[in-house]
């Protein structure tokens, strides 16, 4: 009896290491949930700062990167056209120009009032007045000209007669939008369009042949 009694006798010292050893466990726990605490800070923290830098780079490279808009002739179709003979060479046509002016920028583009020249190797034979407006962002303004051109001007020493002979005139525009670009109604920018396009009319079908700007 002496004996099982003796068995079953904790020293108050062992008693001791069994409650420290309970502490340190829960220190040990304590200091874990601090250390996954601190982590996901540091991840919100981490995340929260590439989202900020990104941001940043897209307003810098995307926003703010003013563009000039591109600005030119569309389609169209003519509306008369009279030419002479090879040997008194002349041309006398009308049509409504379609210009089109696209502004890729994140803010308006407000430009003044130009004017676009239409040449016949390189001599003015007509022009088309662009009144002032502007030209909203991610948009692509449209405005309809009246044009008449003549050939009344040309030298006589013009390559009109071969080129009627061919059946075939070529002309140019030329034209220059000065404005500015706005961006969140603050950041301004003066930018400049340049218009240079060539178009082929076919007197036989009186209808343009082909098209290009630059």
């Amino acid at each position: 009896m002496a004996e099982k009694n003796q068995s079953q006798y904790q020293p108050p010292e062992s008693i001791g290491y069994h409650r420290s050893d309970q502490e340190s466990l829960h220190t040990m726990e304590d200091e874990e949930a601090k250390r996954k605490k601190r982590m996901k800070w540091t991840i919100g923290i981490v995340a929260f700062i590439i989202f900020q830098v990104v941001q940043a780079l897209f307003f810098v490279l995307v926003i703010m990167k003013f563009k000039s808009p591109k600005f030119g002739v569309a389609e169209f179709d003519v509306q008369s056209l009279t030419v002479g003979t090879q040997a008194s060479p002349s041309f006398n046509t009308s049509f409504v120009t379609p210009i089109r002016i696209k502004n890729t920028n994140w803010g308006p583009f407000k430009y003044d009032a130009s004017t676009v020249n239409f040449t016949y190797g390189g001599v003015q034979v007509g022009q088309a007045i662009i009144p002032k407006s502007k030209a909203n962002f991610k948009s692509t303004k449209k405005i309809n000209v009246n044009v008449t051109l003549s050939s009344a001007n040309l030298p006589n020493d013009s390559n009109l007669g071969s080129d009627l002979s061919s059946g075939v005139i070529t002309l140019n525009s030329q034209g220059e939008l000065k404005g500015k670009v706005t961006v969140m109604f603050m950041f301004k920018k003066r930018k400049t369009s340049q218009m240079n396009c060539t178009m082929a009319i076919n007197t036989a079908t009186k209808a343009v042949q082909s098209l290009s700007c630059k």
